[in-house]
């Protein structure tokens, strides 16, 4: 079978197709026929060697979907032809998040997705919704699950509030569409009025250019009327920290997701969060219960993800460099015919 792995290259790691035996599911396995993958920015922090002397060999990617073609002994969960998505941790089934859990992180820690066959143990893979195809199940592990955590486990997100989501990648747009079916208001920033327009499109109310207006937390005060929002989804980080806690209403919920700024320390001060008897809540994707109830949940709303490219299979490396290039609006997808 094709495998892609990561091999150095310069000062990174690039996507390297390879062939590789075809898994056997050993005892309480499940063996997958993956039809598609999707990337995350997490992807590309692996790739520039952020797991050290693990990330040479990798198999890449931690979301994935596809048809089950056989199972080990002891099996109960899954048959063949069930339609599957694996999920990012394969530990984190239920209850609070253990730091021993990181080393079942697809992708990361342990090996991932992208592979026309993969072998996982039955209870880190979960049924998705009939309604969607199997592009669209590839993008709901990681992206799907965090925005979930974020607005719906951890933030309560109630009809009525509104949510300010930066940027427009698979988390933010995600957050977006979770936050309308449950009948809040959304304010998305780009640095493309295209893409502002695209979102209001999905249920947006407000859109604010971030390159055309820099100080954006003051627009986003005024567009509230000086109230502020109730939950900010921060993919950010420590560069956008400072404007998201001035956006902030009282009482309001961070949902600090991403690192897209750097992983140094915040530019400006955290003392807001005290001031305005805020909260923050560092979200690290979610558990498999946390995928069920989403699942459901976008099962009875009929929700769709929202994709914008789809890669062949053999070209993958491009698919990572089309994700680095920022210009995607939702998931990027590689599909494996």
């Amino acid at each position: 079978m094709r495998q892609y792995q990561l091999h150095k290259q310069g000062e990174a790691y690039v996507p390297v197709i390879t062939e590789q035996p075809k898994p056997v599911p050993g005892p309480g396995q499940v063996l997958v026929r993956v039809r598609a993958c999707s990337l995350n920015y997490r992807d590309l922090i692996v790739a520039r060697g952020r797991f050290g002397d693990k990330t040479q060999g990798r198999v890449p990617l931690s979301d994935g979907a596809g048809e089950v073609e056989a199972v080990g002994g002891g099996v109960t969960r899954f048959k063949p032809g069930d339609r599957v998505a694996a999920c990012f941790f394969q530990d984190w089934i239920d209850g609070p998040f253990e730091m021993r859990y990181h080393g079942s992180a697809l992708g990361g820690e342990a090996p991932g997705m992208l592979a026309e066959y993969v072998a996982l143990p039955e209870q880190g893979w979960i049924k998705f919704p009939e309604h969607l195809s199997f592009q669209e199940a590839a993008c709901l592990p990681c992206a799907a699950v965090t925005a979930w955590q974020a607005l719906v486990v951890r933030g309560a997100l109630a009809a009525g509030e509104t949510v300010l989501a930066l940027g427009t990648g698979g988390v933010s747009i995600f957050a977006l569409q979770f936050a309308v079916a449950l009948g809040a208001r959304v304010i998305v920033t780009s640095s493309s009025d295209a893409k502002l327009e695209r979102a209001r499109g999905l249920g947006a109310w407000e859109g604010v250019n971030y390159q055309r207006t820099p100080d954006w937390d003051k627009e986003v005060w005024r567009l509230t009327d000086k109230r502020g929002v109730d939950h900010v989804v921060e993919v950010g980080g420590p560069g956008t920290l400072e404007k998201s806690l001035a956006s902030l209403a009282a009482g309001g919920h961070v949902a600090l997701i991403g690192v897209l700024t750097g992983f140094g320390a915040p530019t400006g001060s955290l003392f807001p969060l005290v001031t305005k008897n805020a909260r923050m809540n560092g979200i690290y994707v979610g558990s498999r219960a946390h995928f069920e109830a989403m699942n459901q949940f976008i099962a009875e709303r009929r929700l769709r993800p929202v994709i914008d490219r789809v890669f062949p299979f053999e070209q993958a490396a491009e698919a990572y460099r089309y994700q680095q290039s920022g210009g995607h609006f939702g998931k990027i997808v590689v599909e494996i015919p």
